[in-house]
């Protein structure tokens, strides 16, 4: 491959607006070659080509034969078809998240991707938010982690419910920090402006005995997304939205700890969070890492464990309503 993978978008919705504009922006730059986009709907890749540049294709194998690598942004119940197919035809694959609709298809489209010998990576981008970044250097073997994930309305999305929509967002992070699968899990769901559930709270448990306690909402009346991590020296509280934390950490060679015996004393800092649009980051992580730079987004394996764990919380969320409705 070149030093310039040449790229495109399958499927222009939301997403795939935003993937188109980051795109043409690293174009722009040298890092890529922003080839184009396809999408069902002719008009709408049409005019997402004369706003961002590239060729609007008549059909995805047009695509494909033009492309290195393309974002597949399309609903997530033809995530399998799209990335099999782009597989199949030598092409590296970023899909978004939720990977799939069930474990059973991740497993059909990373055994694609073995045969072809190509990419898959995952859109967890909130891997590649700054405020995680900084986190990351910090945090260190957690014991109870808290997040909060609440969202306005909207009219999409609709065919997932919030725990595949956004929860699965924060199940990646937990997996990530804690480095292991939970235990046990319980959970509820309600569903109350749509047919499945709109929001959710979920208790992971963990072998070494961390805890994480998930909170995803996309009925709010307010946008939230925080996560807090408690270890044994310290507490670290981040918000993803707006993109800053800070740190309260034990000192016990303080001055104030050595003067008062058995109280330790508490430092408290801002943690250092760099700029850049995590999608952006991402992207051209996914890019570099067609050249052998840098690992790239979150892999094939790792969307298919956060994608098993959402699962199970779906599960968890049936069966409690199942003991409601018995009653």
């Amino acid at each position: 491959m070149s030093a310039r993978p040449r790229v495109g978008v399958w499927g222009v919705g939301v997403w795939g607006e935003k993937h188109a504009r980051v795109w043409h922006a690293l174009a722009e730059e040298g890092q890529v070659e922003w080839v184009g986009l396809y999408d069902h709907h002719p008009g709408r890749a049409e005019a997402m080509a004369a706003q961002y540049g590239g060729r609007a294709f008549e059909s995805a194998e047009a695509l494909l034969r033009e492309v290195d690598a393309v974002s597949v942004t399309v609903p997530t119940i033809a995530h399998r078809e799209a990335a099999e197919t782009a597989l199949g035809a030598g092409v590296h694959v970023l899909v978004e998240k939720p990977m799939a609709v069930t474990t059973a298809e991740a497993d059909s489209m990373l055994a694609a991707a073995r045969r072809a010998g190509k990419q898959l990576q995952v859109g967890q981008v909130e891997r590649f938010n700054p405020a995680v970044s900084a986190a990351r250097a910090v945090v260190r073997r957690p014991m109870f982690i808290e997040s909060h994930r609440l969202a306005l309305f909207q009219p999409r999305s609709l065919d997932i419910d919030v725990v595949f929509d956004l929860m699965i967002h924060d199940i990646d992070l937990v997996l990530e920090f804690t480095g292991q699968p939970p235990e046990q899990l319980s959970a509820v769901g309600v569903a109350v402006l749509s047919q499945s559930e709109d929001i959710a709270n979920a208790r992971l448990e963990f072998a070494d005995g961390c805890v994480a306690n998930l909170t995803a909402s996309r009925v709010s009346q307010e946008r939230l997304r925080r996560i807090r991590f408690f270890q044994s020296d310290a507490y670290i509280s981040v918000d993803l939205f707006e993109r800053k934390g800070e740190m309260l950490r034990v000192d016990r060679d303080a001055p104030a700890a050595r003067a008062l015996p058995g109280l330790p004393a508490i430092q408290g800092s801002r943690l250092a969070i760099g700029e850049g649009e995590p999608l952006r980051i991402e992207l051209a992580a996914f890019a570099d890492s067609l050249s052998g730079i840098g690992p790239g987004a979150a892999s094939g394996a790792a969307g298919r464990e956060a994608l098993r764990v959402a699962e199970e919380v779906r599960e968890a969320m049936r069966r409690r309503s199942l003991q409601w409705t018995a009653r």
